[in-house]
């Protein structure tokens, strides 16, 4: 990672609240073929969450803990503060002396953008302030959020004009909060309704979904440079697993997410 940053634009991707069965179902079964077309072996790696619900997760991520490959580790990290002692920063690891990767980021000249989804990214009030105030520029509006179907178009519409304006000098970090996964996720599955509710079915639609305009901000951020995407669940959710439901709580079905990264290359490679 040392030599990337600094080299390459930084994509970081959350798609919020998605479980890793879901992501592996729908990758072996050709559902989602934007996004398997770019996991290396056209799988994803099984991770474990560094916080079971939004907020929390997010604030780690941010700190460099990035979702923990679920198999004994240590694991040495992307990116990492300098910190004394720590176990999983390693040579190759990026190391940042500031509080959080943002800061860090922009410190090495990038410019820091946010496109936030859930509500902890919509600046409402100062809970859904604290994320987006990482940034240097931070972009919300009720289209990106939870109750819109067309969420994400309207992200990737904003991305793509955020990369449009910026100087092809300069280096981007782009952060992108997916919220389309989030409950309500009804409205993605053909026929549901309302009445019927979230179901794991709904969900599997909401990223099949994703997948189907995910192509168009691969493009955007791969047209001026090469760039190094990172694509995760920050938790997953649970459907009546076990007898629970929702997230912020204990259940592997919230624990286990899915995550790659990968190069996107420049357009004129």
């Amino acid at each position: 990672m040392n030599e990337v940053v600094g080299r390459d634009d930084l994509l970081l991707i959350t798609l919020d609240t998605l479980r890793f069965d879901v992501a592996v179902e729908l990758a072996a079964a050709g559902r989602i073929p934007h996004l398997a077309r770019h996991l290396p072996g056209g799988r994803w790696q099984q991770r474990h969450a560094p916080g079971s619900f939004t907020y929390a997760s997010h604030q780690a991520i941010f700190a460099g803990f990035l979702p923990t490959p679920a198999a004994p580790g240590p694991h040495p990290r992307l990116f990492a503060a300098r910190f004394a002692g720590s176990e999983t920063t390693a040579p190759r690891t990026y190391v940042f002396d500031t509080p959080d990767l943002v800061s860090g980021l922009a410190q090495a000249g990038y410019r820091t953008v946010c496109v936030g989804g859930v509500g902890f990214f919509n600046k409402q009030g100062p809970l859904g302030s604290v994320l987006p105030q990482l940034f240097q520029e931070s972009h919300w509006e009720p289209e990106f959020g939870v109750a819109s179907p067309t969420s994400f178009e309207a992200q990737v519409t904003r991305a793509e004009q955020i990369v449009a304006g910026l100087a092809h000098e300069q280096r981007l970090f782009l952060f992108v909060n997916v919220p389309s996964l989030h409950q309500p996720n009804w409205f993605h599955l053909p026929g549901a309704t309302r009445e019927s509710g979230d179901t794991r079915e709904t969900h599997a639609a909401a990223l099949e979904y994703i997948d189907r305009h995910i192509g168009r901000l691969f493009a955007a951020v791969r047209s001026r440079r090469r760039c190094f995407a990172v694509v995760c669940s920050d938790h997953g959710t649970a459907y009546g697993d076990d007898g629970y439901t929702g997230h912020r709580l204990g259940h592997e079905a919230v624990w286990t997410v899915p995550y790659a990264h990968f190069f996107l290359e420049g357009a004129d490679a």
